[in-house]
């Protein structure tokens, strides 16, 4: 049975599946990812059930580490706004140089005086935990949702120490195990790194960025894997013109794309985002898995207080000494000083120095890559499990904005938002037009000067968190448009788009296939509702459904019933919705209406006829525009 196992395409095939099942797990006890991900590849492993075999890949197990590791820090630098960076550079340069050799040196020193190795070993792992790394860092901040200036810094940190730290450390091998070559080794090997991953990475991240931006040259059914491709042969030819350099080419390409003002930016990063997430999980169990538990069990107490002075002691000295005069806050620094887990980077060259070590005899290499895992090991489970406390303690948690955000702020958009608003939902208006942002203010609602189709526009409208967009101006192209892009940014919150009816523009099998919803519940004459809104000839009224009489609980969305009334939110114990083609009302629902004030009997008369009984009724003023008054931002 364990010669049957032992077989590489099973065990990348295993370690894909398991990858993904863990991460699913994970998010259903909302637990950090990385905790379930090397649980289960220990468990699968050779220690346990011997399921997945590592040992199989034989050399190809770096291979399939490097192009894994090539194509997640890709996404995560093409994550990073280079604006952002500027803001907080100060603390992220030092972090990256002064930060790193304040942690290599400390984690030096605690191997030499705990675990009694050599200063040459000593400072190897002093080297490997100098990272941090945007494996593990990215997914802690996606659940625990800190601060912006924080998150930038620690993502920032995690990126670009792992391209510092991973040729620092190659080359403090190369040193340890060619010491004779003195110290010109250091800098032409650090000087010939650092020029080939930066010019390779570079040039990529051009050729990408030129290739996306004319449609001609790369169609828009093959941007993402024309990406891909480019990207993981930059990694490779980097590497072989000067090892380990690879990382900072993938780094250096993902930034260039990130920030180059790529039309197809969004769909790359969304592709690059799920490929990441599958790689990521394959890593872990993979390398994991390849771990042996008597190892890590063999370094004892020493090994577990060698960790706990890198955590409590390195990690605050250097962040301490990084953020100082930076203007970030004393519980802003205490946490960034917390959350320190060591990453997919530091595992993969620990692999390779234990492979390396063993080559030239040193018997302390195997050791080295346990107390390395044991550090991820650590340091993922504790910041990762504590993570969420520790912010709420510090008061670094960002305030998720929740409700709604409208583009549109006509009288009709602004009936939407009031009914919404009645039932305590946050409504952000959306809008370029002065005079009707001007009276949204005057109504008492939160506004955003913009073009509501670009992309800084939407930023600023802080999509993460939100429970839903709307459509809702006189362009239903616009309207629909406006749904699909936050459903790029924000693809948890559910979209609506309010359509004309008779138009043949766009129709709601088009918004279904989009993912979208029709708002109302229907196509409806916008122009018609807008205008009479403006004039104040409707009535916002609020029915609830007692005993339906018949089949039809609402009202037709074509004929004249259509031009009596609209239904705007629908209210029931589980919460408020928006009303949508998919909405199915029962006994005990209350639906806000607008009902037109030259057909309101008619309205009753059918409302009332079908078992719906009017609660209460708002009559809103005409609506005279102010002049046009300065931009709100």
């Amino acid at each position: 049975m364990a010669s049957s196992l032992a077989n590489p395409s099973l065990t990348l095939g295993l370690s894909l599946v398991a990858g993904i099942l863990a991460q699913l797990v994970a998010r259903h006890l909302s637990v950090p990812g990385i905790v379930v991900l090397l649980s289960a590849g220990v468990l699968l492993g050779p220690e346990a059930l011997g399921l997945i075999q590592p040992a199989s890949l034989g050399p190809a197990l770096q291979t399939v580490v490097g192009f894994s590791v090539s194509v997640i820090l890709f996404e995560g630098a093409m994550s990073l706004d280079v604006r952002k960076l500027r803001r907080e550079a100060r603390s992220i340069q030092r972090l990256v140089t002064l930060g790193a050799a304040i942690t290599a040196v400390g984690g030096t020193l605690a191997a030499r005086a705990l675990m009694g190795w050599d200063w040459k070993v000593s400072a190897l792992f002093g080297t490997l935990v100098m990272v941090t790394g945007p494996t593990v860092i990215t997914p802690l901040l996606r659940r625990v949702r800190v601060t912006h200036r924080v998150a930038t810094v620690l993502e920032a940190e995690g990126i670009f120490v792992d391209a510092v730290g991973a040729i620092i450390a190659v080359v403090a091998l190369d040193m340890a195990l060619h010491a004779e070559e003195g110290p010109w080794l250091l800098v032409s090997a650090l000087g010939s790194r650092w020029g080939v991953g930066l010019a390779v990475g570079g040039i990529t991240g051009l050729l990408i960025t030129v290739g996306l931006r004319k449609a001609s040259w790369v169609p828009e059914d093959m941007t993402n894997v024309f990406a891909l491709a480019l990207v993981l042969g930059a990694f490779q030819v980097s590497n072989a013109l000067a090892p380990e350099s690879g990382v900072l080419a993938a780094i250096a390409a993902g930034l260039v794309v990130g920030n180059g003002k790529v039309p197809a930016r969004r769909e790359v990063l969304a592709f690059k985002e799920q490929l990441t997430l599958m790689l990521l999980g394959m890593l872990f169990i993979l390398l994991a898995a390849d771990m042996r538990l008597s190892q890590v069990t063999a370094l004892g107490w020493r090994g577990l207080l060698t960790v706990l002075v890198l955590m409590l002691m390195v990690r605050p000295v250097a962040v301490a000494a990084s953020t100082a005069g930076s203007g970030l806050s004393r519980n802003e620094k205490a946490f960034i000083a917390w959350l320190g887990p060591r990453g997919i980077v530091a595992a993969a060259v620990a692999s390779l120095f234990a492979t390396r070590l063993g080559d030239q005899g040193v018997q302390e290499g195997q050791a080295l890559r346990a107390l390395v895992f044991l550090v991820i090991g650590v340091t993922v489970v504790v910041q990762g499990l504590s993570g969420g406390l520790v912010a709420g303690l510090l008061g670094v948690r960002r305030v998720v904005p929740r409700g709604y955000v409208l583009l549109g702020a006509n009288a009709l958009a602004r009936q939407v938002a009031h009914a919404l608003q009645a039932r305590d939902q946050v409504v952000l208006l959306v809008d370029s037009s002065d005079a009707t942002l001007k009276r949204a203010q005057q109504e008492g609602f939160r506004v955003l000067f913009g073009n509501g189709l670009d992309e800084r526009t939407l930023l600023r409208a802080e999509p993460e968190g939100r429970q839903g967009f709307v459509g809702l101006t006189h362009n239903e192209g616009v309207n629909l448009l406006f749904a699909e892009r936050v459903r790029a940014l924000q693809r948890t919150a559910r979209s609506y788009t309010a359509l004309h009816r008779g138009h043949v523009g766009v129709s709601t099998d088009t918004v279904s296939a989009t993912g979208g919803h029709v708002l109302f519940g229907a196509e409806r004459d916008l122009d018609v509702w807008v205008a009479r809104c403006e004039q104040g000839a409707v009535s916002r009224e609020s029915w609830r459904l007692e005993a339906p009489q018949v089949e039809t609980l609402m009202p037709p969305a074509s004929g004249n019933l259509e031009e009596a009334l609209v239904p705007l939110v629908l209210e029931r114990e589980a919460g408020t919705v928006l009303f949508d083609e998919s909405t199915i009302p029962v006994a005990g629902d209350r639906v806000d209406f607008l009902v037109a004030h030259g057909r309101k009997d008619e309205a009753h008369a059918w409302l009332s006829a079908h078992g719906w009984r009017l609660v209460t009724s708002d009559v809103p003023i005409p609506d005279t525009l102010p002049p046009p008054g300065p931009r709100d931002r």
